[in-house]
């Protein structure tokens, strides 16, 4: 397919925009806890601007210290916030895309841990997912924040950014007035849908005051929310139809709020371009450009959605976190060499859990100018064992850096516990993970040997300068009896590609492996019951992807059974001790074991025998992501 709609050039207000390609406003995590911009941001900015996005929408900017919702989030509410958001404005100009800002508040979606008080709110309501009191705004406190807006569009203008955006979504404060789930007011700032919208209304005409008639302002919108009394695509139109004449220019739709963040931040179990339906429908009932968001992490799904008139615009964000190049790659046809985001969402649980963004694809994000490839001081013979996730990452890095590199994969097929791992429908999109891996090395030279056993003999005769072992690990066997009945299944045979037979399984572990092979069984049809030994299942899952998993199961009505250990197995069933180490039996036609894996590090020791370096990666270290595999496999790539 031809890129021609998503290439072709676009006007705002006199803006011009080289493509339909924006990266929308997304938490960079590396702002300073006092609001300073660093070298850092300057480079995560400048990098994703030199991608060839047309325009580049900088993370939310807070205009009131209240308003923050975490000590890394972005500033605008004095002036000495203006030269450091400043620089990031030059350098994205610098590289031929237009500077945009967004502008925000958090209202009661942030902490009093953060804030040093009570969050405001329209009403007397907490945020569903932040435990806490929230103050009801007064008046005087509204007028107060909608002065705040236009003193922080003053500064943007001031900093050279070239459109403003007003962050009218996700559940945070402009979105909380816009909606009856969180706005319960009786006077004028709440209501019927033109009170709810008055708070709106009021900053999109102080900001006019400020920045002019010809400046363009857009406003993001959760069409959706997915939640009883939250906006649908119907009312946020009707909103639209007010909120226009008010001096918006475009407008971004998107979805979710706190109570639904799935539909702000998609998993996999998303279709691609989500969001596409409301998009459609609110560019068509309004006279203004439209840009939309919800998981278009692909130039063909972009082109798409501009072909067919569902936006004007295309946000990519994670697709840029993912591969800043993107837009660069798709434009010369290379779309190969792009990086996909599979929507594992681990840049969402890597902030929440590490305070940073990180990504599982692009092992470098945040750390761009550290993880620089630069050229080795001496070509060596590397061998690595094992074509896993992180095997193939550190073959293509060590090879761009000059090496002499061979990869040795005992399996017919490259791939490791990504080939097992995409089976599941909802999962496919790994597989392109893999195949960008296997077109990189490819391209850099690895040497590839499959259906090839490494030995310690293998070794002495090839004679490596260097051995990396990314040899994976083992499935654990519980210590019960009855565990090699032939009622028991491996994960290789369910997760072979084939439709699995339609009988009654108990799946031993309700990790997030366990979870996904019962989602998958299920899905095609067998009674599923998990047995999980802990008081919660697939803990170790990022938070928005378990929630929907969990969601997924209960609709396909698997059975859980956390608190309980499995006790033995029969030729019928098995027999699991519950909390209060009494046996209950469950009736199976076949048991699946997902109860961990151990490291395949036999090699390790006898290659050190031989005096050669050596180093482990992934899972033949310790069991555990392919996110920590790979951005391990980056670094010792750099290294050798």
């Amino acid at each position: 397919m031809a890129l021609d709609h998503l290439f072709s050039p676009f006007e705002i207000k006199g803006i011009h925009l080289a493509n339909r390609i924006v990266m929308p406003g997304l938490a960079s995590f590396l702002i300073q806890s006092d609001g300073s911009i660093t070298d850092q941001t300057i480079e995560h900015y400048r990098k994703r601007a030199a991608g060839g996005p047309a325009m580049v929408i900088v993370e939310a900017c807070a205009v009131s210290p209240e308003g923050i919702v975490s000590p890394h989030q972005a500033r605008i509410y004095d002036d000495r916030f203006t030269e450091g958001l400043s620089r990031i404005a030059r350098v994205m100009r610098a590289e031929g895309a237009v500077p945009a800002v967004q502008l925000h508040h958090g209202g009661r979606q942030t902490s009093s841990r953060v804030i040093k008080r009570k969050p405001v709110a329209p009403s007397n309501l907490p945020c569903p997912t932040i435990s806490g009191d929230v103050e009801p705004l007064s008046k005087e406190g509204i007028q107060e924040i909608v002065f705040k807006f236009g003193e922080a569009a003053r500064r943007a203008v001031e900093a050279g950014f070239e459109l403003i955006e007003i962050h009218g979504a996700h559940g945070y404060l402009v979105n909380q007035f816009l909606s009856r789930f969180s706005n319960i007011r009786e006077d004028e700032y709440g209501g019927d849908l033109r009170g709810r919208a008055r708070f709106s209304i009021e900053i999109i005409r102080e900001i006019r005051k400020r920045i002019g008639l010809d400046f363009p302002l857009s406003f993001k919108i959760s069409a959706q929310e997915f939640v009883p009394e939250g906006l649908t695509t119907e009312e946020s139109i009707e909103i639209l139809k007010v909120l226009v004449p008010a001096g918006l220019d475009i407008v971004q739709v998107s979805a979710g709020n706190d109570a639904t963040p799935e539909w702000i931040c998609q998993p996999m179990f998303m279709e691609k371009a989500c969001l596409s339906g409301s998009s459609a429908e609110i560019r068509k009932a309004l006279n203004i450009p439209v840009m939309t968001v919800g998981r278009i992490n692909h130039p063909l799904v972009a082109e798409t959605v501009v072909r067919d008139g569902v936006a004007d615009l295309v946000c990519i964000g994670r697709g840029l976190l993912a591969d800043p190049e993107l837009p660069k790659k798709a434009k010369a046809g290379n779309l190969d060499d792009i990086r996909i985001c599979i929507a594992c969402n681990t840049c969402m649980e890597s902030i929440f859990r590490r305070g940073r963004v990180e990504c599982l694809v692009n092992p470098t994000l945040g750390r761009e100018k550290e993880m620089e490839i630069k050229p080795a001081e001496a070509r060596k013979k590397v061998m690595v064992v094992g074509g896993g996730p992180a095997g193939l990452h550190v073959a293509w890095i060590a090879a761009l850096r000059g090496h002499d590199v061979h990869l040795y994969e005992k399996q017919p097929q490259l791939g490791g516990q990504l080939v097992l791992g995409s089976v599941s429908r909802y999962k496919k999109e790994i597989l392109s993970l893999l195949e960008f891996h296997k077109k990189q090395i490819a391209k850099s030279g690895v040497k590839t040997h499959l259906d090839f056993e490494v030995t310690l003999e293998t070794v002495r005769k090839e004679r490596p300068d260097v051995v990396v072992l990314s040899t994976g690990a083992l499935p654990i066997k519980p210590s019960v009896p009855g565990v090699d009945h032939p009622i028991v299944i491996d994960l290789q045979t369910i997760l072979n590609g084939e439709k699995p037979a339609q009988v009654k399984t108990v799946v031993v572990g309700g990790g997030a492996t366990g979870c996904e092979v019962a989602h998958h069984l299920a899905e095609n049809g067998c009674p599923v019951t998990i047995v999980e030994q802990l008081p919660k299942l697939a803990q170790q899952l990022e938070s928005i992807t378990r929630k929907v998993l969990l969601r997924e199961l209960r609709h396909y009505r698997v059975r859980f059974m956390a608190d309980h250990r499995l006790s033995r197995i029969e030729p019928n069933g098995v027999y699991v001790l519950n909390p209060e180490g009494n046996e209950v039996f469950l009736e199976a036609d076949a048991v699946v074991l997902a109860i961990g894996n151990r490291p395949d590090n036999r090699l390790y020791n006898e290659v050190q025998s031989l005096g050669i370096p050596v180093h482990q990666i992934g899972d033949c270290l310790e069991p555990r992501s392919a996110k920590t595999a790979i951005s391990e496999a980056a670094t010792i790539g750099r290294a050798i």
